[in-house]
């Protein structure tokens, strides 16, 4: 590099690190702590799913014999990395607090992590009724096994159910994370805050958008590019968007809604409702009720 290629090189080092030029972009943790590892996160989920469904990622020789061995093992993994990227988490939620001090989010991470291994089997459980859903849901479907392993829904909701009791147990930033990983490999997008009943069934999937504030019962089945959106966002008197309030809809038991259905705001579809495709839907429906697009 010659001089004057230097001097300009030089040049933007200093624009890039000068501290006006910061803002939120720049991560300048004063205890120099790494973020969450998006690579380390990913090996979590792999072992999760390895857990919850033995013999079908990772190692498939699992036998009545080995599977104790096999689940110990990478339980003991599974507890030992999460709670390092649960710690780095929390380190980035307390940067530039001063109430919380680097070797209580150590403590804290051990117990989050732990707590998260004692939710496994319920996950599971939940896990096994979405995964019998789709089976039952799909004609296509050739057996149980093929929808464990090869449909994206049933990716999808692994890790949401991961990420959403990550989060009912107040881990910071992880839980967002995992299901934004998942979106950008099935082009579903659920909010990890969404409270999803048991015997979920998203046929197809891509482009499926479930926002935080959603509820949705129990046998519900979503079909692809639907949006369970907001239809407005709540400012404050300096115009800035309230965090938190509920602005998307609630989906009860028995809903069907088929693709690229678009409802929108705070809205209740009733029990047994059928939304059909291509419909916008911003007022409530009620219980048992067809919503057509003529």
């Amino acid at each position: 590099m010659d001089l004057k290629k230097r001097d300009r090189f030089v040049n933007v080092v200093g624009q890039l690190c000068c501290p006006g030029s910061f803002g939120p972009v720049v991560n300048l943790h004063a205890r120099s702590s790494a973020m969450p590892s998006r690579d380390d996160l990913e090996k979590i989920m792999e072992l999760i799913r390895a857990v919850i469904f033995p013999g079908y990622y990772l190692e498939s020789d699992i036998n009545a014999a080995n599977i104790s061995f096999y689940t110990g093992a990478k339980l003991d993994k599974i507890l030992a990395n999460l709670k390092e990227q649960i710690r780095r988490g929390l380190c980035f939620e307390c940067m530039g607090k001063s109430g919380r001090d680097c070797p209580e989010c150590e403590d804290i991470a051990q117990e989050k992590a732990f707590q998260f291994i004692e939710k496994l089997p319920e996950i599971r459980r939940m896990l096994s009724l979405d995964v019998e859903a789709a089976y039952e849901g799909d004609p296509a479907a050739i057996n149980v096994g093929e929808t464990i392993f090869c449909y994206p829904g049933v990716r999808m909701m692994t890790s949401y159910r991961t990420a959403h009791e990550l989060y009912k147990i107040g881990v910071p930033l992880i839980p967002r994370i995992i299901t934004e990983m998942a979106h950008s490999e099935t082009g579903i997008d659920i909010h990890p805050r969404a409270q999803i009943g048991e015997r979920f069934f998203m046929d197809h999937g891509t482009g499926i958008v479930i926002g935080g504030t959603c509820v949705i019962g129990n046998n519900v089945k979503v079909y692809q590019g639907v949006t369970l959106g907001a239809k407005s966002f709540q400012k404050d008197d300096e115009g800035n968007l309230v965090k938190g309030v509920a602005r998307h809809p609630i989906v009860e038991d028995d809903v069907v809604i088929y693709s690229n259905a678009t409802l929108l705001g705070r809205i209740t579809i009733g029990k047994g409702a059928v939304i059909g495709g291509n419909t916008w839907v911003i007022e409530d429906v009620p219980a048992g009720a067809k919503v057509l697009n003529r």
